[in-house]
């Protein structure tokens, strides 16, 4: 990623004891290598993950009323579209299967 060194063991401390355990194993932390592939990609999904969360705040009370209304008017939306679609196919349905 862009940080240095000195900021990645600042921003990630246990990172020295997990680097320390992938060097021991040099295999790891060769991303040519299928193993270390993933490994160094779980690494990097895992510092992108904490860095996300270490910047994402709590709404305040107005984003999140703006947010559950949003929601709530795409639920009613996809619940309209939903009962009409079937309101209209029942009487479909019924002239395909025949009126038993």
């Amino acid at each position: 990623s862009g940080c240095s060194i000195s900021q990645q063991r600042r921003l990630y401390p246990g990172l020295a004891v997990m680097a320390a355990k992938i060097t021991a194993m040099p295999f790891l932390s060769d991303k040519n290598n299928p193993g270390g592939y993933c490994v160094q990609g779980a690494i990097e999904f895992g510092m992108d993950s904490r860095r996300l969360v270490q910047r994402c705040t709590k709404p305040d009370a107005k984003e999140f009323k703006k947010i559950a209304v949003a929601c709530a008017i795409g639920f009613s939306i996809m619940g309209f579209i939903g009962y009409t679609v079937k309101l209209v196919f029942i009487p479909i349905n019924n002239i395909i299967v025949g009126g038993s």
